[in-house]
């Protein structure tokens, strides 16, 4: 059964939520912490999961500045891409990174549990170092795809805010893997918290992109997300901290991909 959450409707407590949500996506010093040793109800960081697409808002912003800042400049059009990449991965502390690493590895296991295991395992694999390695070139050839600097800023915003929406359908969507770990401690969203953060992701999202591209978007977080869940679910029996990091990445990736056709 579904646990009751317990929800911020008020500015004082949306601004908490924002804040547990930056210190779980990010390094930032947002005067939150969300970690192992800290202190939080099971289902707060469920109940505060609207927010991410937000966070992702700024993350997307300080990309796509850094982007244009590199352009503007004098760099080549594949430097300032690399750099915007960068800063989506320094300032997310490479959370995701690490999350689709361990899933790419945990594949490799031949049951649940042991798959399981190969993914709290700290040291990353070959599936892991290959798959990054392309996930990271991939998304910085789709940014250099898009080139102009005030399309690039729009497509980060928006890929950055839908793909961490994603993450938060499939928190609603899947059980936890494992009794213990974060996809058991941040707790199961309800419906109306993940419509709240796709719909903050399309106003998010829309403005800039216009409906065709705002659509590829959300279809690639779609494609992203849903390939990642539905061996998530066959493989693992449902979500883990790695697997909500690994649908983030491929979300962004893939919503990357198809604005770069539509631009």
């Amino acid at each position: 059964m579904s646990r009751k959450l317990k929800y911020n409707l008020n500015p004082v407590g949306c601004l908490a939520d924002l804040r547990l949500a930056a210190a779980f996506l990010t390094i930032l010093p947002v005067g939150a912490q969300y970690d192992d040793q800290s202190r939080h109800a099971r289902g707060d960081l469920a109940a505060a999961a609207w927010s991410f697409p937000i966070v992702g808002l700024f993350l997307g912003a300080a990309s796509g500045l850094v982007y244009a800042l590199t352009i503007w400049l004098g760099s080549t059009t594949w430097l300032a891409a690399t750099l915007g990449v960068a800063v989506l991965v320094l300032l997310c502390g490479a959370l995701h990174e690490d999350g689709l690493g361990d899933f790419a590895d945990g594949m490799g296991g031949t049951s649940r549990e042991r798959r399981l295991a190969i993914m709290r395992d700290s040291q990353a694999g070959n599936f892991a170092l290959v798959v990054l390695l392309l996930v990271f070139a991939a998304r910085i050839g789709a940014v250099a795809a898009i080139a102009v600097p005030s399309d690039v800023f729009t497509a980060l915003l928006a890929a950055a805010a839908v793909s961490r929406a994603a993450m938060v359908v499939v928190m609603l969507m899947l059980p936890a893997a494992r009794d213990d770990g974060l996809g058991a401690d941040a707790g199961r969203p309800g419906r109306g918290t993940a419509l709240a953060a796709v719909l903050t992701a399309l106003l998010i999202a829309l403005p800039g992109l216009g409906a065709v591209a705002t659509a590829a978007c959300l279809v690639g977080a779609a494609i992203g997300s849903g390939l990642i869940a539905v061996l998530a679910l066959k493989r693992l029996g449902g979500q883990t901290g790695d697997v909500l990091g690994a649908v983030q990445l491929l979300s962004e990736l893939a919503s990357l991909l198809l604005i770069s056709l539509m631009i």
